[in-house]
């Protein structure tokens, strides 16, 4: 049997720099991330409440460090870090999901949450 001939998926018409500027300044200049989203996090004085919110309230585990919550539970929190990382100079800021997979939401018996 031989392989099939692969298939193009990019839709006709498609024009990635209509949809993003990325690759045009990516092209002009040197583009600035974000930093660490875990230590600018640890600088709030968060609680469990903060990390359960109203979605996790009757959560039967401990929720207190998982970061990647905060994103549902506190958004407010995550925007504001996002927002300092601009005003501090960056293009781009990435999603606030390290922990955002099944095994590491399993220390908090959330994968099915992932």
């Amino acid at each position: 049997m031989s392989a099939a001939a692969p298939v193009a998926l990019t839709p006709v018409g498609y024009d990635p720099a209509s949809i993003s500027p990325l690759p045009a300044l990516m092209r002009q200049r040197l583009l600035i991330l974000d930093g660490a989203m875990g230590t600018m996090i640890q600088r709030y004085p968060l609680e469990e409440e903060d990390f359960r919110g109203e979605r996790f309230a009757n959560h039967s585990h401990p929720l207190r460090g998982n970061n990647d919550l905060l994103s549902l539970t506190r958004p407010d929190i995550i925007r504001a870090i996002h927002a300092e990382y601009f005003a501090a100079g960056a293009d781009m800021v990435e999603t606030n999901t390290f922990s955002g997979t099944t095994i590491a939401q399993a220390d908090y018996a959330l994968e099915h949450v992932v």
